[in-house]
């Protein structure tokens, strides 16, 4: 699927569907409303990053599972190795654009690791945009696991807990994620950033 977007809001309703799971339900188990999630599930909105990870734990699969294609989940056509390489025109977007009210919700990433078999950590390539007015404020996430975070283009502002920073071209950030943190531009311009998230199973 070059360049395409993947509908993981599908994917989460399919895989929640065939548990038996209502929204409701998810929603208890990852602390989000039922309407959120619903808006996710009908591609209203592209979900961040930090609910990804928390549904993948809620429903027991693996980050990996939402960027891979369909084959690939059932194990079906033995695509996924060892190891694998993503040309720059095959990386997989996840965009956080709402489609109907044309609200910019602040990044939207691109899957940089699918097809490695067994993977433990998910790398991504993250543009950091200024948020709309109408995407309000985005509280800050946290889940087991840890992060790395190496800045490309632009200023990125991290808040970890109480500590605020502001990191430039070059500088990088590893933090756990059970720290409650939130990544976005700084100064209100574009940014662009290298992501690694590793999720224990």
């Amino acid at each position: 699927m070059p360049n395409g977007e993947i509908r993981v809001g599908e994917k989460i309703k399919k895989l929640r569907e065939d548990e038996g799971i209502s929204l409701e339900e998810l929603g208890k188990r990852i602390g989000f409303s039922p309407s959120v999630i619903s808006q996710i599930e009908n591609h209203l909105i592209s979900p961040p990053l930090g609910i990804l990870i928390k549904v993948s734990r809620a429903l027991k699969v693996k980050l990996g599972y939402f960027f891979a294609e369909f084959q690939e989940e059932k194990g079906e056509t033995g695509l996924e190795e060892p190891f694998t390489i993503v040309r720059k025109d095959e990386r997989k977007k996840i965009s956080r654009v709402a489609s109907k009210e044309g609200v910019n919700y602040g990044y939207s990433y691109e899957s940089l690791g699918f097809g490695k078999k067994d993977r433990q950590m998910e790398p991504f390539l993250v543009s950091l945009e200024p948020r709309s007015a109408g995407a309000g404020e985005e509280g800050l996430s946290s889940h087991e696991g840890e992060e790395f975070v190496f800045v490309l283009e632009g200023e990125m502002e991290v808040q970890l807990g109480n500590h605020t920073d502001v990191l430039s071209i070059g500088d990088s950030i590893y933090y756990d994620s059970t720290i409650p943190h939130r990544v976005r531009c700084a100064g209100g311009k574009p940014a662009k950033i290298l992501a690694v998230i590793y999720t224990p199973q």
